[in-house]
């Protein structure tokens, strides 16, 4: 790590530069390339220190004198409460001994074995959407047709979550995620899926199924620390939201970027074993968690000369990580053919993405099937008038009007 340099009248970078929209925020190159850190103002109402470079990034992630107490991204939500009590089944927000222990109680859900036995269904999800898409008439909404179906559907299927009932937790998720909505809506819609889960995991607390919350009971059962319904709730809506949000915008987003890089795409079209080197190339390149992860500063940490006090906050700048050119050569070029797979799309350390697994087999699948199944996809309205998610935690694209040749 590099010494500090204080500067609290800079404001944290929300904006993405100008000119590209698969461009993380402006500034960040600026704040790779300055000696010593720098300290910025967030939307949150408090400064915090902003670690930009990959290794620097990596660093923070493992170190066990951070918190992440907060949500994720609290930071850029204005005026959050940042000490608000943390439910004790908030698996993004609890530390230590307690996050192991819920983090060992799913790690067997999400191991590389168990995702690759729904490998054959997810390709049986994506080929039905596919289907759908070639029967209709006209130009459709990508997002709305497959990109946030395939994901919400795997996600429901393995938690045990009626998919009849997605409306429930699709909208209210969009509010969750959101940056710039009132602090009474956010609460409201936050009860109403609580509500919601709470039916839904009490019932399974009675009638044991064969799906992930069902499990979850036994398992902790089993091992004489019962979950209460109160944590059962907060990890069913955590896996549920990050389920879906983040590969649904990833889906939309990469076409997005595939279709403006027309011999990127066609690579990938010719040769579908590209496909699992081209999602890490993808998820590196675009870095949906645009805001960076939030966290406490629990001890005082010394850093050249100077030290970043506890009390204090930091941002680890994920997306700023992934495009540092002493780790990914040329990084704001899309390169399918990368071996890019140690980006910080995911996360790092205790707090890495537990659903990681999933997401990368989900995208292998579009990525091989949609754009050999319709080669001759395109906008269907010009690249202008597409609106990006620029409030949200995770970015993607609003919709994505697309057609083909028929």
């Amino acid at each position: 790590m590099t010494e500090t340099t204080e500067s609290t009248q800079t404001p944290f970078p929300a904006t993405r530069a100008s000119g590209c929209p698969f461009d993380p925020a402006g500034g960040y190159s600026t704040l790779r390339e300055t000696e010593g850190l720098t300290k910025v103002s967030t939307p949150a109402g408090v400064d915090a220190w902003v670690f930009s470079r990959y290794d620097e990034v990596r660093s923070v992630l493992t170190d066990s004198r951070l918190s992440s107490r907060s949500a994720p991204s609290a930071h850029v939500v204005p005026d959050a409460d940042l000490e608000r009590e943390v439910d004790s089944g908030s698996i993004l927000q609890v530390d230590g001994a307690h996050h192991v222990r819920l983090r060992r109680l799913l790690t067997s859900e999400f191991t590389v074995k168990r995702v690759q036995a729904m490998r054959p269904r997810i390709q049986q999800l994506i080929d039905d959407h596919l289907d759908a898409m070639l029967a209709s008439e006209g130009p459709v909404d990508l997002v709305q047709a497959f990109a946030l179906p395939i994901p919400s559907l795997v996600i429901c299927e393995l938690l045990g979550v009626p998919y009849a009932d997605r409306g429930e937790f699709q909208e209210r998720s969009a509010v969750l995620v959101s940056v710039d909505r009132p602090e009474e809506e956010v609460m409201q819609v936050s009860d109403e899926l609580s509500e919601y889960m709470a039916g839904l995991v009490t019932a399974k607390m009675a009638v044991r199924e064969d799906d992930l919350l069902s499990r979850l009971i036994t398992r902790a059962e089993d091992q004489g620390q019962p979950l209460t319904v109160p944590e059962l709730v907060s990890i069913a809506i955590t896996l549920l939201i990050a389920g879906h949000e983040t590969t649904a915008n990833m889906i939309g987003l990469s076409t997005l970027a595939l279709l403006r890089d027309p011999e990127q795409l066609e690579a990938l079209r010719a040769d579908p074993d590209l496909a699992p080197t081209a999602v890490e190339e993808m998820l590196r390149y675009l870095t949906v968690i645009q805001f960076g992860l939030f966290r406490h500063v629990m001890e005082d940490i010394p850093i050249g000369d100077e030290t970043i006090k506890a009390g204090e906050y930091l941002v680890a700048a994920i997306s700023s990580g992934n495009r540092d050119d002493s780790v990914f050569p040329d990084p704001d070029q899309i390169d399918l053919s990368r071996k890019a797979s140690a980006h910080l799309a995911f996360g790092f350390g205790p707090h890495q993405c537990l659903g990681q697994q999933l997401a990368r087999v989900e995208l292998q699948e579009v990525y091989t099937r949609l754009y050999r199944r319709i080669p001759t996809l395109r906008l269907a309205v010009p690249f202008e008038e597409i609106k990006f998610k620029d409030n949200t935690l995770v970015y993607g694209v609003v919709a994505l009007p697309v057609t083909w040749d028929r």
